[in-house]
């Protein structure tokens, strides 16, 4: 007779219980790829560290909200928003370097501009003006690196709503963005 681990949604309900094994369980299983993720994202292994910690003091804390679906989209989201976090706290505290996601020598990826921008720009101005319901479209897919899938059931709504929602928001993006920049240059 082979025993079935317990999936996520039966971790999380053990973690909103108060079930410390649960949460070791939760880690064991989901930390090394959001490692793996947020170092991509950041070169600061500290401040690596410092969010998956975040991330999961989170869980713990809010795990009985957890709506069901994918428990690796809803830790992503958590820890994304926790290296947003740390990156505003470290251009507040003026160290640039938490924005060097890369070897030196090499150009960021188009992500990593993105999330600067969201951070620092006039796309972060722009994305606080359009309506949470596009907002939080883009910031899955785009922000989190969710899929479509992976987004549709994060926030509850049909695959093809996401879509939808993701082209309606770039256009408004696109808009604000040009209407912040009336000369025509790059934003």
């Amino acid at each position: 007779m082979t025993h079935e681990p317990p999936g996520d949604d039966a971790l999380l309900r053990a973690v909103a219980r108060g079930d410390t094994q649960a949460l070791a369980d939760l880690y064991d299983r989901h930390s090394g790829w959001l490692h793996a993720r947020l170092t991509r994202r950041c070169a600061d292994p500290e401040t690596v560290r410092e969010v998956l910690q975040d991330t999961f003091v989170t869980a713990w804390r809010s795990a009985g909200a957890h709506s069901g679906g994918g428990a690796g989209g809803w830790l992503w989201v958590i820890a994304v928003r926790r290296l947003a976090d740390a990156r505003r706290a470290a251009a507040r505290a003026g160290t640039r370097d938490l924005l060097a996601t890369q070897e030196p020598g090499t150009v960021p990826s188009a992500e990593e501009d993105v999330l600067a921008g969201l951070a620092y720009g006039d796309v972060g101005a722009a994305l606080d003006r359009i309506s949470p319901e596009l907002r939080d479209v883009l910031r899955a897919t785009v922000v989190d690196g969710l899929t479509t899938r992976e987004t549709a059931r994060l926030l509850g709504i049909p695959e093809g709503t996401v879509k939808t929602r993701a082209q309606r928001a770039r256009r408004e993006l696109r808009s604000m963005l040009a209407a912040l920049d009336p000369a025509g240059g790059t934003a």
